[in-house]
C-alpha cells in the first residue's frame, strides 16, 4: 500500500547574521493510513521545523517530499495552501479558538472555505460529530473563556477533524495542560487513527509519546537507527 508520506533525505538550514546553522541533516520518514508516530527530541532539536516541512508551510534545503504518488518536493505555495486544506489537519499548543464564537461555531469555520459550500445546517451537523468524537458535544454552545485548557485543546482537535483530513499533525499540543487533561487530548488524537487518519505527534513527553504506534527520537538533525520504541 502506498504511504501517505514518504520523506526522504530531508534537510534544512537555518540561516541568519551568525552561522548558518544545521536543523535537519537528512532525515527519513514514512507515514501510513491508520498509523500513529510520536517524535522526540531536546528542544531546538529540529522536532517543530520538520512538521512544518510536512505541513507546507516551509520548504526543505534539499531532500524528496512524496505525498501518496506524488512528489511535492518542489510545488509552489498557492498549490500548498491547496493541499494543507484538502489534506492535512493542525493542532498547536495554543488553540486559535475565536473568543467570540461557540464550540461548534469555531469547528463549522473549519467548513467555510475549502471543501465547496455547505449548508449551515449541514456544517452544524458535522461540527457536532467532530465534538462528539472528542468527547464535549455537551459544551457545544459554551464560548471558549467558559472551557478549561484541555476542553479547548479538545475543540480544536475537533476543528482540525472535521474536514476528515488524510493526515493530522500536533505540535506539542498537550504543553499547557496538566498531566490527566493532556492524557485526554492524546487520547482523542490518537483515536482519529482508528478512522484511518495518519497522525504525527510532536512532543517533550516520553509518556504521551508511549501511546503512539511509533516512537521516533530526533538527535543531531537526524532519526536515531533504532525507534525508541515500538508499539505492536
Amino acid at each position: 500500500m502506498t504511504p501517505l508520506i514518504r520523506i526522504t533525505g530531508l534537510t534544512k538550514t537555518l540561516k541568519g547574521q551568525d552561522e548558518p546553522r544545521t536543523i535537519l541533516a537528512g532525515v527519513d520518514l514514512t507515514l501510513h493510513a491508520g498509523e500513529s508516530i510520536a517524535i522526540l527530541g531536546r528542544s531546538g532539536s529540529g522536532k517543530s521545523t520538520l512538521l512544518s516541512l510536512i505541513g507546507l508551510f516551509d520548504r526543505a534545503d534539499s531532500g524528496q517530499y512524496l505525498l501518496g504518488d506524488n512528489d511535492i518536493t518542489r510545488i509552489p505555495e498557492r498549490r500548498a495552501a491547496a493541499l494543507r486544506s484538502e489534506e492535512f489537519g493542525f493542532v498547536f499548543q495554543r488553540f486559535f479558538l475565536l473568543k467570540h464564537l461557540s464550540a461548534v461555531q469555531n469547528v463549522s469555520m473549519a467548513l467555510v472555505n475549502g471543501q465547496g459550500w455547505l449548508p449551515r445546517r449541514k456544517r452544524r451537523a458535522k461540527a457536532m460529530e467532530a465534538l462528539e468524537r472528542v468527547g464535549i458535544a455537551h459544551l457545544a454552545k459554551h464560548k471558549p473563556q467558559r472551557l478549561s485548557g484541555g476542553e479547548q485543546q479538545r475543540v480544536a482537535i475537533a476543528r482540525a477533524l472535521v474536514r476528515e483530513p488524510r493526515i493530522l499533525l500536533a505540535d506539542e499540543p498537550t504543553g499547557a495542560l496538566d498531566t490527566e487533561t493532556g492524557n485526554l487530548v492524546v487520547e482523542a488524537l490518537r483515536s482519529a487513527t482508528d478512522r484511518g487518519c495518519g497522525l504525527i505527534l510532536v512532543t517533550h513527553d516520553h509518556d504521551h509519546a508511549s501511546k503512539m504506534g511509533r516512537v521516533l527520537q530526533l538527535t543531531n538533525g537526524v532519526f536515531d537507527a533504532t525507534p525508541e520504541r515500538v508499539v505492536v
